[in-house]
């Protein structure tokens, strides 16, 4: 079946304004929800770990880089958490049409990404109002934005195909995506790790999410913010980038060969 056949494009067109509708439906305030979350859970990082702690006070306009790093966490945590239960939630219409499976999936990934451009745009507002000079190499962040985009799609497969045979996936990757929002230098700047345990740093910036959300930092608010190239040696450099390429292929491949037994699974 032609995934890109005019069909399965309107298809998708068709979940994808469907989610949109539905993700705050009945709410007061509407989709200015997908900006104001966010807001609120900067706003409370932001007098805890900035204003109190004083984290990040040898990175100039750390906020700003919260916030980024924020925005990309959200991005990836809603791909992964809304990828996890999509095929499931959407039992019924896999029983009733003949469509490839995996267009459920990406619909989530780009709902998630509309929120996540539209959050961008806070971002690069809050940027200028702070004075942040954008670096001359910011054109290469959309290539970051494509990592980011797809290492998270891929682990949004993986969960997705997990879930419909194991339900206890979804209390199980909550956890996980607590404990990984510690686990990547968002509230706190690598620089604070490398001061304790360099060895520590260099392992943390081994997760790709870490290094999307240091390189972004790098190219669009200071080159204070360190990048892999920084901490790691030129054959070890290369690892969190080529692990998000890995993860959509497997996660891709994982997917299409369980997806024909989804429906009568679910």
């Amino acid at each position: 079946m032609d995934f890109f056949s005019r069909k399965n494009r309107i298809l998708l067109k068709e979940l994808v304004k469907t989610d949109f509708k539905l993700r705050y439906q009945g709410s007061l305030m509407g989709h200015l929800w997908s900006i104001l979350k966010p807001m609120m859970l900067f706003t409370v990082m932001y007098m805890v770990f900035i204003h109190f702690l004083r984290f990040g006070s040898d990175v100039p306009h750390f906020e700003v880089a919260l916030l980024l790093g924020m925005v990309m966490w959200t991005f990836f945590q809603e791909t992964t958490s809304m990828g996890l239960v999509s095929i499931v939630s959407r039992g019924d219409l896999l029983r009733k049409l003949s469509f490839p499976n995996e267009i459920i999936v990406i619909a989530v990934s780009i709902n998630a990404m509309i929120n996540f451009l539209i959050n961008l745009l806070v971002v690069f507002v809050f940027a200028i109002i702070n004075g942040v000079n954008i670096s001359q190499y910011a054109y290469l962040a959309p290539l970051l934005l494509v990592e980011l985009y797809l290492f998270s799609l891929g682990v949004a497969f993986i969960l997705a195909t997990l879930f419909v045979r194991f339900r206890d996936i979804g209390p199980i990757w909550e956890v996980v995506m607590q404990a990984g929002m510690y686990a990547t230098p968002i509230i706190y700047p690598i620089s604070m790790v490398m001061e304790k345990s360099p060895l520590a740093a260099k392992v943390l910036m081994l997760n790709p999410l870490a290094q999307i959300i240091q390189d972004m930092r790098y190219l669009l608010i200071d080159k204070a913010n360190v990048m892999v190239s920084h901490l790691l040696v030129w054959k070890y450099a290369f690892i969190p980038y080529v692990i998000p390429f890995i993860i959509f292929i497997f996660g891709y491949l994982f997917f299409k060969h369980n997806a024909k037994k989804f429906a009568e699974i679910i």
